[in-house]
């Protein structure tokens, strides 16, 4: 006689219950501490309509009511934040506190003090709001720019991440921008040091890497990478500084990569599309590979050329 439905789910719940066992790195049973991925998710748009007021809330927004409304998102954003950024806390060892008193003003501090950082990051953000209209004569305005440009909402996901990163704060700016990450194609880790007026024009397959320096008025296009020369040192590496900085007034095409925590790029110099750059460049030099030379195939013209019919730029002029 074969076995039952119910023996069968027993026996697959007991294979499981070993599995888990068996790999305790991917299993997180009787935490009292975890994250809630979804809530943090939540608060990020409170605080894009904190710092893009009238943009991106359900209801419009009159100059009578903003104080009430900002008060509102304030007070929800501050709640829910403390909340998380306290299970947060648990996860590094620096932080492991005496009792849950002690760890509930460390977060509520945190997190106080990131709330009076806004008006600082929107001033940034500003910046970059406009470096993104003035660098796209496709840009209709400012409001087309804010409502659906991936560079300009990966770039203010990472300036709100950034400053919780740099309070000390685990997990929570790695949530953020991963999932801007997903959304954009734009993979800026928290720790980027990022100045003021950047733009990412197009942005797909953008990566800067955590320990980049990056300075203002810079412009980045598709497919650039900010990275390490090797990560084989996985965790020995932890804290080094592995990825190249860019001085002021830069433009880097797409398709280039920009590798090593020595490299840096001088202030105005231009970076070519697929460009490989393991070595520091001087300021306002111009970098570029050398074009290949291009074939063209003319079906028409086979006989004429050979079975091949390929001829090169030159013999068509």
């Amino acid at each position: 006689m074969g076995k039952t439905s119910q023996q069968k789910i027993s026996e697959m719940v007991n294979g499981l219950l070993t599995s888990y066992e068996e790999h305790p790195i991917i299993r997180n049973i009787d935490s009292e501490h975890q994250i809630n991925r979804e809530i943090i998710l939540d608060i990020l748009e409170m605080l894009r309509q904190l710092t893009y007021p009238g943009y991106f809330e359900m209801r419009k927004l009159k100059s009578s009511s903003i104080e009430y409304h900002v008060g509102e998102v304030l007070e929800s954003v501050q709640y829910q934040l403390t909340k998380q950024v306290l299970r947060a806390l648990y996860h590094d060892p620096k932080y492991q506190m005496d009792n849950q008193d002690e760890a509930y003003a460390q977060a509520e501090c945190i997190v106080t003090r990131f709330l009076y950082r806004l008006p600082k990051i929107r001033e940034v953000l500003a910046t970059d709001v406009q470096a993104a209209y003035d660098g796209d004569p496709a840009a209709f305005n400012t409001d087309e720019v804010i409502f659906s440009y991936p560079g300009v909402y990966a770039v203010s996901v990472n300036r709100i991440a950034h400053e919780l990163h740099r309070m000390g704060v685990p997990l929570i700016p790695r949530v953020m921008t991963e999932h801007a990450h997903s959304l954009t194609g734009i993979d800026i880790h928290p720790g980027a040091t990022i100045g003021e007026y950047f733009f990412i024009d197009h942005g797909t397959g953008v990566v800067i890497g955590e320990t980049t320096v990056i300075g203002k008025n810079v412009k980045l296009y598709q497919g650039v990478t900010l990275g390490a020369l090797s990560t084989r040192g996985g965790q020995s590496l932890r804290g080094a500084r592995r990825h190249p900085t860019i001085c002021d007034n830069v433009t880097v095409y797409s398709g280039a990569s920009i590798l090593g925590g020595d490299t840096v790029i001088g202030e105005g110099a231009v970076i070519g599309s697929n460009a490989f750059v393991t070595s520091s460049v001087p300021a306002h030099t111009r970098v570029s590979i050398k074009n290949p030379e291009l074939q063209f195939k003319d079906r028409s013209r086979t006989a004429e050329l050979g079975q091949e019919g390929f001829f090169n730029r030159k013999e068509l002029d």
